[in-house]
Parts: structure tokens; sequence; C-alpha cells
């Protein structure tokens, strides 16, 4: 079973039916013994990072999120935000991020004839080719985006995707049972339902 981290953030709804689309059982909750339960965890999210980073912690669930991370080893994917705050920081706020990754969030750089936010589809390439999430996926790849900001790892080895907007940006990160991806899955249709079956697998 799939839980989907519900704290009033990000686009529970359509994260579900796409999990649902492809004949895995998931679940929208923000109850403890859910969580506990859940095979696998999807943290969405959707807005700025103070909102979300501040909806999380007021939700009660981040002690129990790393204590399923970080010591019963539950996979977990962060989308978006829910991947940016995955980081030590965002240029976009203030407040800190949950610290599980060496990684900043950084502003699009002003590139003449590229709107900020990035908006709209966009291929991506893996840059860890072996990793779980990666190796299914077909060359055209395409997901969409919408962000103003990007993942910036500071291990080089923690990039799991990359895109180009102007600069090369890293588009997914991955180090052990923890993934992210600031593109949005759940609306990328069937690249999208690749990529959450393969998570759905083996992480």
């Amino acid at each position: 079973m799939i839980a989907i981290i519900d704290y009033d953030v990000g686009n529970l709804a359509a994260v579900a039916n796409m999990l649902r689309r492809l004949g895995l059982a998931c679940v929208i909750t923000s109850q403890a013994e859910v969580v506990t339960r859940a095979d696998r965890i999807i943290l969405p999210g959707n807005g700025s990072f103070d909102a979300c980073i501040r909806n999380l912690r007021a939700s009660g669930l981040v002690s129990l999120l790393e204590h399923q991370v970080f010591e019963q080893g539950t996979p977990i994917l962060g989308i978006c935000v829910g991947a940016q705050m995955m980081g030590l920081s965002s240029e976009e706020g203030g407040e800190p991020g949950l610290g599980w990754l060496d990684m900043r969030v950084r502003r699009f750089p002003e590139v003449s004839g590229l709107p900020v936010p990035h908006m709209g589809w966009n291929q991506v390439t893996p840059a860890n080719v072996t990793h779980p999430i990666t190796r299914d996926l077909a060359e055209d790849s395409r997901f969409y985006f919408v962000h103003s900001y990007y993942m910036e790892p500071s291990d080089p080895g923690d990039i799991m995707l990359r895109a180009q907007y102007g600069i090369e940006f890293t588009a997914g990160v991955a180090r052990g049972n923890i993934a992210g991806v600031q593109f949005h899955p759940e609306k990328s249709h069937r690249f999208g339902k690749r990529l959450l079956a393969s998570f759905a697998r083996g992480l």
C-alpha cells in the first residue's frame, strides 16, 4: 500500500487516480497508524516552499516520516515542492527544509526568451541509469513541469534526472530509499504512469 501524505497541500486526488489506474493500492492519509503500515510513501507538494513546509510541520507528521524513512527504510517519493522540501533550504523562502539531502533550491536565472516559471512539457534524461525509477524510462520521456525554482544537490551522485531550461538543472534526486522529482508525474500521462509504476516496484 502506498500512503499519499495529506497535509493540505498538493494534487492528492490526481496522484491517487494515477496510482489506481495502475492497479496500485493507495490511500490519502494524515493518520500516523496508516503511514506506519505503508510499503511506500509519496510526499506531494504544490505552491510556495514556506507554506508547504509549515503545513507539513503543523501536521505533526515530520518525526513519523523520518522514523519510517531513516529507521524503517520505507521508500519515499517527493513530488515538486515535496521533493524540494527534502533539502536544506530554498531561495523562495526563509524556512529551513527537512535536511534529508544536502541540497539547496535555487531560482531560475533570467534568460532571454524563457519565462519563469518553467511551465509545460520537457524532456528529461537519466543521470543514474541503474536507479529503479529511471531504468525503465523511454529515451523520449517527457514530463509536465510547473516551477520557478530547481533543486541543486551538493553531491552529483544524488542527481537522478536532468533537464534543460536555459540551463541544465536537476529534475530528479535520489539517495538510498529517498527520491524526489521536480515535475508532476500525475499530470504526465504514460510517462508519469511508467515512473510511478517503477517506484511502486522497487526502490
